[in-house]
């Protein structure tokens, strides 16, 4: 049987929830060894971890973007190179990788295919939508972090043949849609009070606040604040009339997918949210370009003229899976270099 070391990226919750959805479809046609990297995320998945890595994660800032600073302090690049070295890549018969550095260089070096799966394949893409502006040093690191000799990407529209649109988790897909008035509000990348001071100005709007820095609930005035938890995410979300979060990936997909209004915010310092902001913008959803008080009007317009953008995202992951694996699992060592694999630009 086909052996598959499936890597994953652990920084935020977006490639963790995809996870939820490709492992089981990877195992009804392969052995599956899983790897995560990374020391952001919150979700637990439901199934065992052959590799549990500090790989090289992105730490969220508390004004908006990520801490550059913060991140390269908490770098270890000693271990990480000890991770890549002795990462046994060889044994598997195929690599499938969503943006996962360790698992990545370990094949570029040792000259094994290392197949993308991932959302940065997509955004990256000549054919995806761009920003006015790019970021090159932004652009430098989507398109080195993670090498690969193949790839496939989810965005939020199929742009070209290895585009799909998104793994939507099946617990999104199976949830009851409803509309209780409140508005879900999930930005890692500020900080509680910031959050707070901004969102009491709208005092007839009821906000519940998903916090990366807050372990305890509170309620303040109209706002309550939560801890960051999977399930009562989602119920929120299902229920909510609205949501502003992040543009990030999963998270605005599965907003599209439920049908409700959508308004994201890019993170400074990452250009991939540019990137699906672009996306997101050419389809209508609108965009505001931090929380500061100046684009207040921007909430309120939205708040009260914002509407849902209609998508189709089928639920087809085992079809894309048995096609990647059907491909690529007898695909031998191949020659690939960093300046040759950057097939997308």
């Amino acid at each position: 049987m086909t052996k598959i070391l499936y890597a994953i990226q652990g920084t935020g919750n977006g490639h963790l929830s995809r996870a939820m959805d490709v492992v089981p479809c990877l195992e009804k046609v392969a052995e599956v060894d899983v790897l995560i990297s990374g020391i952001q995320g919150d979700l637990i998945l439901p199934f065992p971890i052959a590799y549990k890595l500090r790989g090289l994660s992105f730490i969220f800032g508390k004004s908006g973007g990520v801490n550059l600073w913060k991140t390269l302090m908490k770098a270890n690049l000693r271990k990480l190179a000890k991770s890549i070295n002795s990462l046994p890549v060889e044994k598997y018969d195929l690599v499938i990788n969503d943006f996962e550095p360790v698992s990545a260089w370990a094949c570029y070096l040792k000259n094994k295919p290392c197949i993308a799966l991932s959302h940065q394949s997509a955004v990256l893409s000549a054919a995806s939508p761009k920003p006015l502006h790019t970021d090159m040093i932004g652009k430098l690191i989507l398109n080195n972090y993670a090498p690969s000799s193949a790839k496939y990407g989810f965005h939020f529209a199929p742009y070209s043949e290895n585009i799909f649109t998104p793994v939507i988790r099946r617990e999104v897909r199976e949830q009851k849609i409803s509309d209780k008035g409140h508005y879900t509000v999930y930005l890692p990348a500020y900080d509680d009070d910031r959050l707070i001071k901004q969102l009491s100005r709208f005092s007839d709007i009821r906000w519940q606040v998903f916090s990366k820095h807050n372990k305890k609930p509170r309620d303040i005035k109209n706002i309550t604040i939560r801890p960051v938890e999977s399930e009562k995410f989602i119920k929120s979300m299902a229920a909510s009339a609205g949501v502003l979060c992040g543009a990030g990936f999963e998270t605005p997909a599965e907003v599209l997918f439920m049908g409700k209004k959508l308004l994201v915010i890019p993170m400074k310092n990452q250009y991939e949210q540019h990137l699906n902001a672009a996306a997101l913008r050419s389809m209508g959803v609108p965009v505001m370009k931090s929380l500061k008080s100046k684009y207040e009007a921007d909430i309120s317009d939205w708040l009260l003229n914002g509407s849902p953008v209609p998508v189709n995202y089928p639920d087809n992951t085992q079809e894309i899976v048995n096609t990647i694996v059907a491909k690529h699992r007898f695909d031998s060592q191949m020659d690939w270099t960093i300046d040759n694999q950057i097939e997308i630009t």
